[in-house]
C-alpha cells in the first residue's frame, strides 16, 4: 500500500449516532485503505449537522489540514426541521470550502427513513463515508493539479 501524506479532519455529528458511527467508520478504513496513517486523520465530534459547517471551516483554515469531510445523518420527521437542517448543513459546507480553499466535502445522509439511511452507511457494503473519504482524496489531488 502506497503512503499517502493527506492530512485528513473528519467532522462527524453525534445525532443519530447510530447511523454516523458507521459513516465514520467506513470513512475511516477508505482512507487507512489508501495509505493515509492514522496520525494524519484528526476526528472532531460535534452535536448535530448544523455544527458541521462551523466546524469544518474551523478546521480547513489550519495549514496543517488538507481536507475536510463532513458526516452526519438527518432523517426526516413529521415537522419542517429536516428542510431547515438539511438545507443549513449543505449551504454551510460548502461555504466552508469556498472560504477555504479546501475541499471540504458533504457526507450528510438527508433520508426520508431510518432503513434508507442505513442502508447508506452499511459496514459491509454501500456506506457514503467511504464515498466521502474517497472524495476527499480525489479533490485534494485535483486542487493540486490547477
Amino acid at each position: 500500500m502506497k503512503k499517502n501524506s493527506a492530512n485528513i479532519a473528519v467532522v462527524v455529528a453525534d445525532f443519530n449516532d447510530f447511523i454516523t458511527r458507521n459513516l465514520l467508520a467506513g470513512c475511516l478504513a477508505q482512507l487507512k485503505k489508501q495509505g493515509v496513517p492514522e496520525k494524519n486523520i484528526r476526528v472532531v465530534h460535534v452535536p448535530g449537522s448544523c455544527e458541521i459547517p462551523l466546524t469544518a471551516l474551523t478546521l480547513a483554515k489550519k495549514k496543517t489540514i488538507d481536507a475536510v469531510i463532513g458526516l452526519g445523518a438527518v432523517i426526516r420527521g413529521d415537522t419542517s426541521h429536516f428542510e431547515l437542517v438539511c438545507k443549513s448543513a449543505a449551504y454551510g459546507i460548502q461555504q466552508a470550502a469556498l472560504m477555504s480553499g479546501k475541499p471540504v466535502i458533504f457526507g450528510v445522509l438527508t433520508t426520508d427513513t431510518i432503513s434508507q439511511a442505513q442502508k447508506r452507511s452499511e459496514l459491509k457494503g454501500n456506506n457514503k463515508g467511504v464515498d466521502a473519504a474517497k472524495a476527499a482524496l480525489q479533490m485534494i489531488k485535483v486542487l493540486k493539479t490547477i
